[in-house]
């Protein structure tokens, strides 16, 4: 078996760059780097907040303070995790230790190997979308010439201010350049944690569906006993990623319901503007990522319920009716554990579903609806 683990090198990778790896010396530098890099940036945002207080300057302050959210939702989400990495690591672990049991069966491989592809190619396709959303809310701010002798005010991918003089032409295009990849080192970190997320639920729970008391090489006991260890590893695992991922998903939804409303409304005002194709594909892309990463952790949760619904399912309709009383009695044991379903919450206030993830949509499509009858 050539792959280790499910989660990809990318992300390995990615981890002591988010800060994430316990027992690394650099892990310190680089959590410092993240803290001054994030004061910075949302000094800048707010440093130019509360200098264009007009209603001249509405929708860049609509503008700013949407992306200062973005920035500020991230950073917060690094800190959990750094706060909470513990449990990650315990995750990983976890994951090490499947893919060594896996490699005693060939079924186990195949199927584990087969969630991994699944869980990579969506990884890189939101990678993509991602990628291509800063691209675009970008470029027309690197491509334009600004003469910085000539403009009052340079324009800026962000609408910030920063605290310091920029007096010449390359200086202002280092700006440009450093704001640019540090947006995309934010997104990409985002996207990374997410596609981990979605990498171990389907690469642990896709394997529920594995039955193994019809094994004939090994005792019906032993096959018993093994799949009630199984069943109490995934509900550990189920607990470990709830627990790493609950306020990161509160934080990230009460950010994205205020994203999605700030995005719809500069969609929406900046119809009838002369610039509205540039504002509009400016934003549409960064508006779909933003809903994307909300559908995102809702199917997690979704996925995650459904499957430890069918752990009864699966029990109730193995052979059961083989074995011994006192063997059979034991899978009782199982399908009662299995009717207190494994969920994913925000702060353990909201199940993520599809549920949640539609009353979402419906309660921004309400918005947009209200802003285009008042317009």
């Amino acid at each position: 078996m050539t792959r280790k683990s499910t989660v990809s090198q990318m992300i390995m990778f990615s981890l002591p760059l988010c800060g994430i790896w316990p027992g690394k010396s650099i892990v310190l530098i680089i959590r410092m780097f993240w803290i001054f890099a994030a004061v910075f940036i949302e000094f800048c945002h707010y440093y130019y907040f509360f200098t264009h207080l007009s209603s001249q300057y509405f929708f860049n302050l609509v503008d700013c303070f949407c992306t200062s959210l973005a920035h500020g939702k991230v950073i917060i989400k690094l800190i959990l995790f750094w706060i909470n990495q513990q449990k990650l690591m315990e995750i990983m672990a976890l994951i090490a230790d499947d893919w060594k049991d896996c490699a005693n069966s060939d079924i186990g491989v195949h199927v584990t190997m087969e969630k991994a592809k699944i869980s990579d190619r969506i990884s890189k396709i939101i990678i993509l979308l991602n990628s291509l959303s800063v691209i675009s809310y970008c470029s027309e701010i690197i491509l334009a010439d600004a003469d910085v002798t000539k403009t009052a005010e340079l324009p800026y991918i962000n609408n910030m201010k920063f605290p310091f003089n920029i007096n010449t032409q390359n200086m202002y295009r280092f700006v440009l350049i450093a704001e640019f990849l540090h947006m995309l080192c934010l997104t990409g970190h985002l996207v990374f944690h997410v596609g981990g997320q979605i990498e171990i639920l389907q690469s642990w729970l896709s394997k529920l569906t594995i039955s193994e008391i019809g094994n004939k090489e090994e005792s019906i006991v032993t096959a018993i006993n093994k799949i009630i260890r199984k069943h109490q590893k995934i509900i550990k695992f189920s607990e470990n990623i709830e627990d790493l991922y609950t306020y990161i998903s509160l934080i990230l939804f009460a950010a994205n319901t205020l994203s999605i409303c700030m995005l719809g409304f500069i969609i929406i005002t900046a119809i009838d503007s002369p610039d509205a194709v540039n504002l509009i594909i400016k934003c549409l892309l960064f508006f779909t990522t933003t809903n994307l990463e909300a559908f995102i952790y809702c199917y997690a949760g979704e996925y995650l319920s459904n499957k430890s619904k069918a752990i009864g399912l699966a029990t109730y309709n193995s052979p059961w009716y083989t074995l011994r009383p006192k063997d059979s009695r034991v899978l009782l044991f199982i399908i009662l554990r299995s009717q207190k379903q494994l969920t994913l919450t925000a702060g353990t206030i909201i199940e993520l579903s599809f549920v949640s993830f539609t009353s979402i949509m419906n309660a921004s499509g309400s918005y947009l609806s209200m802003l285009l009858a008042m317009q």
